[in-house]
């Protein structure tokens, strides 16, 4: 759920009833609610997938209360785009499994259809991990984050997995989220939307199907939910029943997370104690230390004044989850039709993406995205053809409506500067509204010299100022920052005010995929984030064109 509780996520008072997002003027499409049975993207037939033998199922619909949805006219897809360079697919009716006639890739090949069957019929008949209407109130928010009144946070691991699976992991990542946000909001003056790649980024995916090692070769690692890490051949053999545990863990973690937002761990009395021991004496820990002060100072004020502190806005937080839209038979096993809408919504997170390599308009990825009623992410590298774009937003979400889509950019510095202008340029023309983020980590893996893949802070740091720097002269908002990060003293990025060399690599690399930011190096980019955010919100005419 939307870990708080002052919204009512699960109440019938949707944050829609208080607050309209209007799109700018110069929109040609109205914010009213998607329609689920956009165009296929199937610009050309492709093979199916191979698991499409599998038996189709039907959910039964889900009889939660949840929101309910506000918009009841669906408005036409005014916009016209110059895309002819790329085909409009013809249309075809969305079901829940329409993306098995697609050609798919990323996915695992498992051995035993009938075990894959058993453990699908297993998950759903599972509760949803999450609500429809939790995933429809992080859509408002990332809205108003379109419109440029609030500012994206979504952090957390790489890939979870089995063997870090523990309370304490969960709660110090949580907290330095809540740290980020303080400093953001601080900086920004605006709303913290926080999301965490947490309770399901499992799997993975990888550009090679076959590693090798010492002359031999085996399947890949594709995250805990599909196989094992370790390089040998029962490890790496797809296990169904891995999902069963991956499903468990999501459930755990949720539960965590929501106690943690909503039973006083997150209140802003807090503030002074959310600093973790290895931070307390770096230079961010002690520029944390002197902003929680001031807050702090600002508590004792609005108590002397009369104002309540203990308002659930002040006591509770708002936190969602997100992961990559990967293993598509996970994916549709805990799809539900929402009782109060008709509409489906994947309730394995409030938020899911698709990937670089998953991103084809005549995929399945895309096929089962575009029928699901969740914020959905793309991420976008420098190969991104910007018609290309515009078409792929088109199927995602051909209603036009605010919250919808966030697009992740993740190309480097230099390709940031270069290619992000024309994907900018691209959307505008097409009157596209869109939540703009920027993900500085996987346009930036390099090998050190010891073997081991790392991440330079110094990088990260200038995709990140490029990123801005191309809203500031677009004239467009940069809407937030997407990272994979840790709450544990890792040494994986190397850099950082605290700084991790390459020879300091290998004495805490816990990371079993892609590295991570610590605790101390992602607060000092928080503190970079909110400069920009403070000199934007100083400079800037409250009038950004979309």
């Amino acid at each position: 759920m939307a870990l708080s509780g002052t919204s009512s996520t699960m109440s019938s008072n949707s944050f829609l009833d208080r607050t309209q997002i209007s799109p700018p003027p110069s929109s040609k499409f109205s914010p009213a609610s998607f329609h689920l049975l956009p165009h296929n993207s199937a610009a050309k037939p492709r093979t199916p997938s191979p698991i499409s033998a599998a038996k189709p199922r039907t959910p039964s619909p889900i009889s939660a209360v949840h929101v309910a949805d506000h918009s009841a006219k669906k408005s036409p897809n005014s916009a016209s785009t110059t895309t002819a360079a790329v085909p409009t697919p013809s249309p075809q009716k969305w079901s829940i499994d329409s993306w098995r006639s697609k050609q798919a890739s990323q996915l695992p090949e498992y051995p035993d259809e009938a075990a894959l069957d058993s453990v699908l019929k297993t998950l759903e008949s599972f509760p949803p991990v999450v609500f429809a209407g939790e995933a429809r109130s992080l859509e408002e928010r990332l809205g108003q984050a379109a419109l440029g009144n609030a500012f994206l946070l979504q952090g957390g691991d790489c890939a979870e997995s089995f063997k870090e699976f523990s309370a304490n992991n969960i709660r110090d990542t949580f907290r330095v989220i809540l740290q980020m946000g303080v400093v953001l909001m601080f900086g920004g003056q605006m709303p913290i939307v926080k999301v965490g790649r947490m309770a399901g980024q499992f799997a993975k995916p990888r550009s090679d199907p076959f590693e090798e090692k010492d002359g031999k070769k085996l399947p890949s690692y594709r995250g805990d939910n599909v196989n094992g890490d370790a390089f040998d051949e029962k490890s790496r053999i797809p296990d169904p029943n891995r999902m069963i545990r991956a499903y468990t863990q999501s459930v755990a973690t949720l539960n965590l997370l929501r106690a943690f937002a909503t039973g006083g761990y997150a209140a802003m009395q807090r503030v002074n104690q959310w600093n973790l021991d290895f931070t307390e004496h770096s230079e961010q820990g002690d520029r944390y230390r002197e902003l929680a002060h001031r807050v702090d100072e600002t508590l004792g004020f609005m108590a002397a004044a009369g104002l309540t502190v203990n308002h659930p806005i002040m006591t509770t937080t708002e936190f969602w989850t997100s992961h990559e839209c990967l293993l598509l038979p996970y994916e549709q096993a805990l799809t539900r039709e929402d009782s109060t809408s008709g509409l489906y919504y994947d309730c394995s997170a409030h938020m899911i993406w698709v990937g670089e390599r998953t991103r084809h308009l005549d995929g399945a990825h895309v096929e089962f995205l575009r029928g699901v009623a969740n914020p959905l992410g793309i991420k976008v590298s420098d190969k991104m053809d910007p018609n290309e774009l515009v078409r792929l937003i088109e199927i995602l979400n051909p209603q036009n409506k605010p919250g919808r889509i966030t697009i992740i950019t993740r190309m480097g510095a230099e390709n940031m500067r270069i290619k992000l202008p024309n994907l900018i340029r691209a959307v505008r023309r097409a009157g596209q509204i869109v939540t703009w983020v920027s993900d500085p980590m996987h346009g930036n893996t390099i090998k050190a010299p010891c073997g081991l893949k790392t991440r330079s802070f110094d990088a990260i740091r200038a995709e990140v100022r490029a990123f801005f720097d191309v809203h500031d002269q677009e004239g467009s908002y940069p809407g937030g920052i997407h990272l994979e990060m840790t709450g544990q003293n890792v040494t994986e990025c190397v850099g950082g005010s605290r700084t991790v060399t390459y020879n300091d690599l290998s004495s805490r690399y816990h990371t079993h995929c892609d590295p991570r930011l610590n605790a101390s190096q992602s607060l000092e980019l928080a503190f970079i984030i909110a400069e920009r955010l403070r000199k934007r919100r100083l400079g800037r005419d409250h009038s950004f064109r979309l």
